[in-house]
This record gives structure tokens, sequence and C-alpha cells, in this order.
């Protein structure tokens, strides 16, 4: 099964302590770089989350968000603050006394201070709430998973139909080689036959001339190897796992020996071939970086 390295995941749950909310996002990355986003008081639970995430993924920058809402209001008790509000009410008295001005503290007025109530939250259980947590991210995981895996099929299927494409491109180059060869070959005779007129052509030497540049460009040798990294790459995608590096490196490969076909070929029908597979080459390395 072949996976994207791109896509994302969403899920809900609750718990005692209030409702959970986790999204997971990914893009490429050359390693697992993973992120997680959670309330503070609940920073207890990152690592575990973490944990959760390397289990399933493992390549890409994957950012975790986690949304923790309060139950309600049987879980927080509000008290009154009696030091802080004495004090309050002290000082406006002195206020009034030595300045002059109308004393009209109100309990609304007063409430509008710092610190005058006490809020409270009941006190939770770690363990679950970090159990709560990393059920509502291994659903989220799922979901993110599955819709990898929607993306790493189609990215097979576009992979799978470039590697045709190349195939048959080198099977043009291959069957052009010869006759770029035999081409050759019949211009020195007619170049031969121009310049030195009636006088009888060295037949042998223009065989040999013939084989010399027939072995300087000859691309049998790398094209054997191409069509091999190409039934490598088709292989690896045949069996599914993380080979996203792995197709790094074979991209690495096929394109030296397109290079090397490249600077081998004199021929303009044959140049234009090479082009045209390391075009394909190209997109396809695009799309390998987005594979895990």
């Amino acid at each position: 099964m072949v996976k994207s390295m791109t896509g994302y995941g969403r899920a809900q749950g609750s718990f005692s302590g209030g409702d959970i909310l986790v999204e997971i996002k990914s893009v490429n990355n050359r390693y697992l770089d993973c992120g997680v986003k959670l309330p503070r008081i609940y920073g207890f639970a990152e690592e575990a989350v973490k944990a959760a995430v390397q289990k399933s993924i493992s390549r890409g920058k994957v950012d975790v968000f986690i949304t923790i809402s309060s139950a309600g209001a049987e879980n927080v008790k509000i008290s009154l603050n009696a030091p802080v509000v004495e004090g309050y009410l002290a000082a406006l008295k002195q206020i009034a006394a030595d300045y002059g001005v109308r004393d009209d503290i109100s309990v609304s007025s007063l409430s509008r201070f710092p610190d005058v109530f006490l809020v409270e939250k009941q006190e939770e259980d770690e363990q679950e709430v970090r159990e709560a947590i990393l059920a509502v991210v291994g659903e989220a995981l799922e979901a993110f998973d599955a819709m990898r895996t929607r993306e790493g099929n189609a990215l097979r299927r576009d992979l799978t139909e470039k590697s045709d494409q190349i195939l048959d491109l080198v099977s043009k180059v291959e069957a052009r080689n010869p006759e770029t060869v035999a081409a050759y070959r019949e211009r020195l005779t007619n170049k031969m036959q121009e310049v030195l007129g009636n006088t009888a052509i060295d037949e042998a030497r223009i065989l040999q001339e013939a084989a010399i540049y027939a072995d300087k460009v000859a691309v049998d040798e790398e094209t054997v190897r191409l069509r091999s990294h190409v039934d490598q790459m088709r292989s690896m995608l045949s069996e599914g796992g993380v080979m996203g590096r792995k197709l790094d490196f074979l991209m690495q490969e096929m394109n030296r020996e397109a290079n090397t076909i490249g600077s081998k070929c004199s021929d303009v029908a044959e140049a234009r071939t090479v082009v045209d597979i390391k075009a394909l080459l190209e997109k396809l390395r695009e799309q390998i970086q987005n594979i895990e």
C-alpha cells in the first residue's frame, strides 16, 4: 500500500471533564516532524500523543491540534475571595473619607475588580484524560491514514502510467540507435567517395570507423539499466510500505542513465526522445516527493 505524506484527519470525543476535538494535518518533509498543540493544562498528554503519531507515520511534517472544552459549570467552584474584597472596601471607604466623594459602592461595581472571586476547577484524573485524548487521536489518525491511502493509490496509478510511457520511449531509443550507426556509415561512405572520386574506397577502414562510432554512441547498457530501475520502482509500488527515500535514490539513478544516453545521442530524433524521457522523469520525481 502506497501512502501520501499529505493528509488530513478529524475526530471528536468526550470525557467526564469536557469535549475533545482532534485535527491532524501533514505536508511533505524529509523526516518525521511532529508538533502537538493542546491547552497548557493538558500538556501532560503531549508526549503520549507524539508517540501515537510516530507509530502510524514515518515521514512528513505533522501538526496535531487538540481542543478541549469544559463540560460545564458543575466542574467549576466559584467562591468569594474575602481578604481581597475587604481590602477593596477599606480602600474605597478611605477614598470617600479623604476626598469627600460620594460613597456609591455597590455589589455590581465591587465584583468588577480583579481577583474578587476564586474560580477553582475540579481536579481531573490525568490518566483518564490522557486515555480519552489518545482514543480521539486514534480515530483522527484512522481518518488521516485513510486519506493518505487514497492519495497514495492515485500517486501509484500516475507513476505506473508515466513509467509505461518512459519504457515506450526507451524502446524508441533502442530501435533508433542502430539506424543512427547505419546512417553514419552511409554518410562516411558518401563523403569518402566525394573526396576520392574514382579511387577505390577502403571498405575495411569504413567498417573500422563505423565500429568506433557505434561503440561511442551505443546506449544499450544505459537503456538496460534504465529499464531495470523502472521495473524496480514498479515492483516497490506494487509491494507498498514506506518507500519514499528509496524511490528518491532510484530517481537519481534513472536521471543519471538518461543524462548519459542524452550525451551519446547525435541524432536529432533520438535526442528529442531523450528529452521526452527526461521530462517524464522530472514529473516522476515531483510525484515521488509526496510519497511516505
